[in-house]
């Protein structure tokens, strides 16, 4: 069987999908499998022992030149490549829907209209499968899948998964610490009101700087800007350079813990089976990441609605510091400290 998935973007969305890939190989090791999505996310699917090939499109580019030129060539492209027994939609979006019925192929596999926000991208499948909205993201993307392809995936796989991220990157040794636990800070997000305080940050530093490392990660100038107000208070704590999608990849792989808000670096640390703490306010917990063992959320109170999510709750700044480092501690020391 040749098969397609399509997850254009966003970074976490992308890891949220990339765990089915080692259940299809895993119960169908002869399934070639390809991966449509933006050029600018591939290299976070690069060296993925379970993707056979990696095919680009530049949607995002053709957005921001407002250009249906630019548009129409991407779908050509797309019309080029080889056909496929199925090409199956985890995305459920209009444009991620156009993409895959663009692709040739025999069968066209995505969500329903009840479980989509953007209902009409149902009409561009020729099968669907009915799973809520609201429900877990992890969640969803095993229920396509195995709806599509006819597998089981089920909590226990989810939980026992292998990692599923792979670098061919070097981390400069100077960064890590044999001694003490190396715990990455994730300070930005795609947007304000999931971005915890820096002056909270800074609270956590210095409670577990004793026995911890820090690093802090940054993806653009604003970021780079709270993790220089982070080190002027905490000077021992570490800034990396901008690292490129591969080097973040190796980086997180070598943490022992990383803390950050709903954003794709910090849903590595679950990818890579690294204990992580994510902080949810705007955006609901319960839905954007998959709990275990290792892997701990804590949420503001707020009522989120994940149809319609409020850029103006900044709730998130009422999560405790405390809390986060009660289970840091819980996490790296056994509570031991």
């Amino acid at each position: 069987m040749k098969i397609a998935i399509v997850k254009l973007s966003a970074l976490g969305d992308i890891i949220h999908a990339m765990i089915v890939l080692q259940f299809i190989k895993k119960q169908h090791p002869n399934t070639v499998v390809d991966w449509v999505v933006e050029e600018g996310f591939k290299d976070i699917l690069d060296n993925n022992p379970d993707i056979n090939e990696i095919h680009t499109v530049n949607l995002r580019q053709a957005k921001q030149q407002k250009s249906l030129k630019l548009l129409f060539n991407e779908l050509k492209k797309l019309r080029k490549l080889p056909r496929y027994d199925i090409v199956i939609d985890t995305q459920g979006l209009i444009k991620s829907a156009i993409v895959s019925r663009a692709i040739p192929s025999d069968q066209t596999f995505g969500f329903d209209k009840n479980s989509l926000r953007e209902s009409f991208a149902a009409k561009f499948y020729t099968d669907t499968c009915s799973i809520n909205y609201d429900e877990n993201i992890i969640k969803r993307n095993a229920a396509v899948i195995s709806s599509a392809l006819n597998i089981a995936i089920s909590h226990d796989d989810i939980l026992n998964k292998q990692p599923f991220l792979f670098s061919n990157s070097q981390i400069s040794s100077g960064l890590l610490s044999d001694t003490k636990a190396n715990i990455a800070l994730i300070p930005g997000a795609s947007f304000q009101s999931k971005i915890y305080p820096v002056d909270q940050y800074v609270q956590i530093a210095e409670e577990l700087k004793s026995k911890a490392n820090f690093i802090v990660l940054w993806g653009n100038e604003s970021e780079k800007n709270m993790a220089e107000q982070i080190q002027k208070i905490v000077p021992e704590v570490h800034i990396v350079d901008k690292l490129t999608l591969d080097g973040l990849k190796a980086l997180i792989a070598q943490m022992d813990l990383v803390i950050g808000g709903d954003t794709g670096p910090t849903h590595m640390a679950f990818a890579l089976n690294i204990p992580s703490v994510t902080l949810f306010g705007s955006t609901p917990g319960y839905r954007n990441t998959y709990t275990t063992t290792i892997n701990r959320v804590l949420e503001s109170k707020s009522k989120v609605d994940p149809y319609k999510i409020d850029k103006n709750d900044f709730s998130i700044k009422t999560i405790k510091v405390s809390d986060i480092v009660k289970i840091a501690k819980e996490l790296l020391f056994k509570g031991k400290l």
